[in-house]
């Protein structure tokens, strides 16, 4: 039959007299931190402030541990400026005296009374728990989400590493106690994490797309997309942000002359591919990824090239995180009397943007206005005359204007949502949250080594990019961040080709939640390269 075990709160006079005998026994006669004494018996300093875990069976204590929230804890007496360490905040408790009896010591016992000590700390509203690791057994507590901190105290026969770990981070990490755990925190360029009210405009009964019911829907969801931008039109179609920049490419095959696409990144590439399949007649000015537009290198270029008529760019340079100078695109556009098109699928919701004076912009309804993928966005600010020649149907904007913007089926419940998530939005609450957020963690990346690809004035608030160096590899990476509850970009083709990862603030991700995906991507960095043999199962002491 198998083993029955017991995990409480020591409460009884027979648990404290073994207490002190387990306390003996491991930390005067195994770790020699103490001296031994004829009774075998050592009683904590702090006894009667500790909250003692324990383990039992048939009435015999084989393992324990304590907690306690009193200051001075005894890294205080360890550690000058204690508090120097740790971020502010958090309330503290100090978890000492991890022993178990060496006849029984198995994985089982320990994870029981670890997850029983997690259980009181959340009880008690801890947010930071600090402990001085038994040198020889910092990996399992890494494993656990210990992260270490100073220098290494103790004697020379009993030496500590210093750690704390937060309840972020040991939730976040492959061996979490906590029941359920968390969702996965999103830090994807999309899909995006949408509300619960989002949500459940996705599930509401759906209506005919020829009723009046989904029209005035519809019309209201267009109503709002050009207040949020400032332009004059806007159609909605069933696809993505790919499919809105080949209505883009559609109408620009019905102007005469030729282009310009400037590309410095992945989905500049993009829009030159999408020019070549819709037989545009174009140049293409490519830099290097990351690289800024120069004003002066895109005017020499337009001197050089007769009968252009249009301009097309990436505003929101998502794969590098580069925001391209729109101010500058504008100027230039109209100085020479070029018709001005932007991929704003990155941008609209995340950053300002101002559409007046474009001709046309192409968005989708996930990313920064966090709703459900499914729906492409085209706006405009010219009157739209029918084509001189014919276009895919799907594609034709002039089609959806003339149509009341519905003259094929619209699937109603993709834009209920994303009605609701554009009811929800206040953008520059948004912006402001996004642009400190992002602030904050490049300060912390930077310290940790990893430096943004695109940093400073060219950089796009919450899309930063990573490059890593060798031997660390962004697949790996990735991996550890997924299976530790975070969702990264790093499975692009382009990025792991570049070795690069990338964090994306779309999904209005908290400080808190962050401090724990900073102190995962330290844990992985730090203990690189990984370690078959650390496995999920906690190691035996």
């Amino acid at each position: 039959m198998p083993v029955s075990y017991t995990f409480k709160i020591a409460a009884e006079a027979w648990e404290f007299e073994q207490i002190k005998s387990l306390n003996y026994e491991t930390f005067a006669e195994e770790i020699p931190q103490h001296t031994v004494n004829p009774e075998r018996i050592l009683t904590d300093i702090f006894h009667d402030e500790n909250t003692y875990l324990i383990c039992v069976r048939d009435k015999q204590v084989l393992a324990m541990l304590a907690v306690r929230d009193r200051r001075p804890f005894s890294l205080d007496k360890k550690l000058d400026n204690l508090d120097a360490y740790l971020s502010p905040g958090h309330s503290l408790c100090e978890v000492r005296l991890l022993a178990a009896r060496k006849s029984i010591r198995n994985s089982r016992i320990i994870r029981g009374l670890i997850a029983e000590t997690v259980a009181y700390c959340l009880r008690q509203h801890y947010t930071m728990a600090l402990i001085s690791g038994v040198l020889e057994q910092v990996k399992l507590y890494t494993h656990l989400g210990f992260v270490p901190f100073g220098p290494v105290v103790g004697t020379r026969l009993a030496r500590f590493q210093p750690m704390y770990l937060t309840i972020e981070a040991h939730t976040a990490s492959k061996t979490s106690f906590i029941p359920g755990g968390s969702e996965p925190t999103n830090c994807l360029p999309g899909p995006v994490a949408v509300s619960a009210s989002v949500r459940q405009s996705l599930a509401a009964p759906m209506l005919s797309h020829r009723s009046s019911e989904y029209l005035q829907l519809h019309h209201n969801t267009q109503d709002r997309l050009k207040q949020l931008v400032g332009t004059k039109h806007v159609q909605i179609f069933t696809g993505s942000g790919t499919l809105a920049n080949e209505v883009v490419a559609g109408q620009l095959s019905l102007l005469p002359g030729r282009g310009l696409i400037l590309s410095n990144g992945e989905f500049g590439e993009r829009l030159i591919q999408e020019a070549r399949c819709f037989g545009l007649t174009f140049e293409a000015l490519s830099l290097p990824w990351g690289y800024p537009y120069e004003e002066r290198h895109i005017r020499e270029t337009i001197c050089q090239l007769p009968e252009l008529q249009w301009l097309w760019a990436v505003y929101s340079e998502s794969s590098t995180g580069m925001l391209n100078d729109l101010d500058m695109l504008k100027a230039v556009a109209n100085d020479y009397g070029l018709y001005l098109c932007l991929d704003c699928i990155s941008a609209i919701g995340n950053t300002s943007v101002n559409f007046q004076n474009i001709y046309l912009a192409s968005a989708c309804s996930s990313k920064g206005l966090r709703s459900i993928a499914g729906l492409a966005i085209v706006f405009y600010n010219h009157a739209l005359t029918p084509p001189t020649k014919p276009l895919p149907m799907y594609l034709d904007l002039y089609a959806y204007e003339k149509a009341n913007g519905v003259p094929f089926t619209i699937p109603s419940n993709l834009v209920g949502a994303l009605a609701t998530a554009l009811k929800e939005c206040n953008v520059q609450q948004r912006f402001l949250h996004i642009a400190s957020i992002d602030n904050w963690l490049r300060g912390h990346l930077n310290r940790l080594g990893l430096v943004p690809l695109v940093a400073g004035h060219g950089a796009c608030p919450g899309i930063i990019t990573l490059p890593l160096k060798k031997p660390l590899c962004s697949k790996e990476v990735g991996n550890g961040l997924k299976d530790a509850g975070f969702l990264i970009n790093y499975e692009s083709r382009y990025l792991l080709e570049r070795n690069w990862i990338q964090i994306c603030l779309m999904s209005g991700i908290s400080k808190p939640r962050l401090r724990a995906f900073l102190e995962v991507l330290e844990q992985i960095i730090s203990s690189w390269p990984p370690k078959n043999a650390l496995s999920r199962q906690i190691l035996p002491l």
